[in-house]
């Protein structure tokens, strides 16, 4: 096929057989980003090609908590049920601890990832997915699985090496590390998810705020049966204060579970001024035991290596034709669970409007809503991350000590917050109210589902400011303001109840209206026809498609029977009119006039 650009509209559309692009779209990187991004591209029916410098997906663990975003994402494309058949079920991500072991004494638990009685109806009221634990090595490889029966073309040991923008696309330049050959790849758009050292960030000169580097933590793979030591209080995360604990690294010493209860990752700090300690079988046993409590077990390491705590994100994600996503843009700490969450959310985020500007329904206009939106996350998350890691520190300060380094006064205060009398009183107090503070960690659900968009591709519909009920960064609040997500709540179809954001997506724009809104739907059916490009008729209440027997949509949905949502691919809400359109001409306008704005 050969590409013709409108210069009217600026959109792209195919008008041959010979394009003289090897794709329309070139991804690097097979992380969560890269990987989901040749998933939703390729689900979208838009060419795609990964390449990754290394030879197969992840092998060690890294990322895991996978937040319901992140699900909601997946259950879009139709990969939701695999992940889970293979994930760690959200039940059994209860209890975060902290002791001093796992076999020693224990200072606290916070129940975690809404799993708390008096939390667990937000979450389930929030969203139709669960939460669920699933490191990389069960992550990566589905999304490359599945993007490949979509279309995809994914090639490992392939180094993305440097790219040259022009008009009409992007020439990178890639070397097979087998064979050494280079060679070239044309494409309209570069995708640059390389990771936390990306290349591509680099060679766009992307720029970053925040300190970087802040510390050092080594990160330790093992299998171990630990099982008696915490079935009886199931989590993924056990946090240890020891002597030094608290100095680098991620505030404490952390066991966190891989797989129930045979797989492990160790977390420990080291200063990065000094350098990582040499991790022998030895050193690493002994930390083991230490963090144990016991060394009544046996262990066989799968993987050893240091890594940086960071604190840096990029204010400018976007250059052009090349966009970046995941740790390429926001590099952080796994506090909070931010990261391959984010990462995949970018690529949501990205992916629709790359599709509609490659198929001539949008203007490349609407590409620039991508820095605008998804920039300030990049910093909400790395603050967000960092500020855990801060708060860890109330534990420490609660015992009334500046730091753990001498373990006999570490001692002295533990044993102090079991004794009689106001000290103990005051210690064991403080104690609690440090630990309960980590809620802000581990139930942070508004910092998930709270990411309002303001840009482009959102037309405001003169509410004034957000004003929240509680804490946005704990608690979500379902809102259909132009910018939020679609809230979820269940509504009916000939019976069978089906979720909100279960009628929208799949790539494409929805229109959500009830009785009395038949103008919206003919408007929106003769947009389609000239635009050539699905918008969704929805309409909810009685008598029709959809029914809403909870009478929970009607408190949701922030318009009268007769207004009209405009949602868009990513399930979030670009338009909002609250009322009946006057007449159908009005409601054409209107709806013509909110896809203009969004799509350019």
């Amino acid at each position: 096929m050969s590409t013709e650009t409108d210069t009217e509209t600026g959109s792209e559309t195919a008008t041959g057989p010979e394009s003289g692009y090897d794709t329309d779209v070139l991804v690097v990187g097979s992380g969560p980003a890269g990987a989901s991004a040749a998933l939703f591209l390729a689900t979208y029916g838009i060419r795609v090609r990964l390449i990754t410098k290394y030879g197969a997906p992840a092998d060690t663990p890294r990322a895991h908590i996978t937040n319901q975003r992140t699900m909601e994402a997946l259950r879009d494309v139709g990969v939701e049920e695999r992940l889970m058949s293979e994930a760690t079920p959200w039940e059994l991500m209860s209890n975060t601890t902290f002791c001093t072991s796992l076999a020693g004494e224990e200072l606290g638990r916070v129940p975690s990832w809404g799993t708390a009685p008096d939390r667990h109806a937000d979450y389930v009221l929030q969203s139709p997915c669960s939460m669920v634990d699933a490191p990389q090595t069960i992550v990566e490889p589905i999304l490359v699985q599945e993007a490949q029966k979509r279309g995809a073309k994914i090639r490992f040991d392939s180094e993305y090496l440097s790219h040259e923008q022009d008009a009409d696309g992007v020439t990178s330049r890639v070397r097979d590390r087998l064979s050494g050959q280079e060679y070239t790849v044309r494409s309209r758009y570069l995708i640059g998810a390389d990771g936390a050292r990306s290349t591509v960030a680099d060679h766009l000169g992307l720029p970053f705020e925040g300190p970087g580097p802040v510390s050092g933590a080594l990160g330790i793979i093992f299998e171990a049966d630990l099982s008696r030591f915490v079935a009886h209080r199931p989590s993924v995360l056990y946090w240890m204060l020891q002597p030094g604990a608290d100095k680098q690294g991620v505030g404490l010493g952390v066991l966190r579970m891989v797989k129930p209860w045979h797989e492990w990752m160790l977390m420990w700090g080291y200063d990065p001024a000094v350098g990582p300690p040499e991790l022998t079988e030895e050193f690493i046993r002994e930390l083991a035991v230490q963090l144990v409590g016991s060394d009544d077990f046996e262990m066989k390491v799968k993987s050893s290596s240091p890594w940086t705590v960071n604190h840096h994100f990029a204010t400018t994600i976007a250059k052009g034709r090349v966009f970046c996503a995941g740790d390429a843009i926001h590099r952080h700490p796994p506090t909070n669970g931010l990261g391959s969450n984010t990462s995949v959310q970018d690529s949501y985020n990205l992916c629709w409007k790359l599709a509609h500007v490659i198929r001539g329904t949008a203007n490349a206009s609407l590409l620039d809503s991508y820095d605008a939106e998804r920039a300030p996350i990049a910093r909400q998350i790395v603050e967000r991350a960092n500020q855990s890691i801060a708060d860890t520190g109330r534990i420490v300060e609660a015992l009334e000590l500046t730091d753990t380094s001498d373990a006999s006064v570490l001692d002295e205060h533990l044993t102090a917050r079991k004794e009689p009398g106001e000290r103990g009183e005051r210690i064991r107090r403080a104690l609690r109210e440090a630990i309960a503070y980590k809620s802000f960690e581990f139930n942070a659900h508004g910092v998930e589902h709270n990411q309002r968009y303001a840009s482009g591709a959102v037309v405001p519909d003169g509410s004034g400011p957000e004003e929240f009920a509680r804490d946005p960064q704990l608690y979500a609040q379902p809102t259909t303001r132009p910018g939020a997500k679609l809230p979820h709540t269940w509504v009916t179809r000939r019976g069978r109840k089906v979720s909100t954001l279960d009628l929208g997506g799949k790539g494409e724009f929805s229109v959500v209206t009830g009785i009395g809104g038949e103008p919206w739907l003919k408007a929106a059916a003769a947009l389609s026809a000239d635009r050539g490009l699905t918008l969704r008729p929805l309409s909810i209440g009685p008598g029709e498609e959809y029914e809403d027997p909870y009478g929970t949509w009607s408190e949701l949905a922030g318009i009268s029977d007769g207004g009209v949502l405009l949602v868009r691919p990513d399930l979030y809400v670009a338009y909002r009119h609250t009322a009946a359109p006057a007449s159908p001409e009005e409601a054409h306008r209107l709806l013509s006039e909110a896809l203009t704005a969004v799509l350019g």
